[in-house]
């Protein structure tokens, strides 16, 4: 009688039984993925999963927010007209804070305008002395070691009318020199004043030097302190000496010695 026990299984060489799979189970097996790509796989997932992370949590990524500076300086002022209106006190010391401010700006613009105006009238002060100490500096005495003698004005038999000029006693031979500068607009003889040179300023004033004993320069433009002619004794005189005239625009006759002061010659 045949046997029904069925065939012992097979052992290997360890001697561990070989288990005999059936069909429909290895039919139906998943096929084995390599083990090297699923590591990789998951790693960069996690990678990508914390990058992505990180990247929204960083405040660079974060929404640029817009400026608020306007807001701002609205809700402040609206809260300071809050402030103001719940308290009338509040309000009166911002009244008398703008008063006060007011008041102190009219205060320095007062003082800059004073300050203003001071610098301006001395500004003004130190041109009209410059312009005085040019002048004084462009006129000279007409000569040297003298004496007045007759004066402006005054009466005597020597003369018609009153005397008009100033005399100046010198020793004949004396130069007689220009006062300012100007041009000899006449030189010669002139009767009772003897021999004359006028020269005329650049401001029209006629300056007469009478009973010279000579005449140096007869034409011409000349600066002060130019010798015009040499002290004398011609003409209607008693002694030598330097008659001199100041005719402003070369009409009447004017106070020499007043003229000559007013330009810092004191005779």
């Amino acid at each position: 009688m045949a046997s029904t026990h069925s065939q012992a299984h097979p052992r290997t060489d360890s001697g561990n039984q070989l288990l005999l799979e059936h069909p429909e189970a290895a039919r139906h097996r998943m096929p084995r993925q390599p083990r090297s790509g699923g590591p990789l796989i998951g790693v960069t997932a996690m990678t990508a999963a914390l990058g992505a992370t990180a990247f929204a949590a960083s405040p660079a990524a974060a929404a640029p927010q817009p400026p608020a500076v306007a807001a701002a300086d609205s809700a402040d002022q609206a809260g300071q007209q809050h402030l103001l209106s719940a308290d009338p006190g509040l309000a009166l010391a911002a009244r008398i804070q703008l008063q006060a401010d007011g008041q102190r700006t009219a205060a320095d613009e007062s003082a800059r305008l004073a300050a203003a105006q001071e610098a301006e009238a001395k500004r003004a002060a130190q041109e009209a002395e410059a312009k005085h100490a040019e002048q004084r500096s462009a006129f000279a005495a007409p000569t040297t070691n003298y004496e007045l003698t007759a004066h402006y004005g005054q009466s005597g038999s020597y003369w018609s009318h009153l005397h008009t000029g100033l005399d100046f006693a010198a020793a004949t031979g004396t130069p007689v020199t220009a006062v300012g500068a100007g041009t000899v607009t006449s030189a010669g003889w002139s009767g009772a004043y003897g021999y004359r040179v006028i020269e005329t300023l650049t401001d029209g004033t006629e300056i007469w030097y009478c009973h010279l004993s000579s005449i140096a320069t007869a034409s011409g433009e000349v600066a002060p302190g130019t010798v015009l002619g040499k002290v004398g004794a011609t003409g209607n005189v008693t002694g030598p000496h330097l008659h001199l005239e100041v005719r402003p625009d070369g009409a009447a006759p004017v106070d020499p010695l007043d003229w000559l002061r007013e330009r810092g010659i004191n005779p």
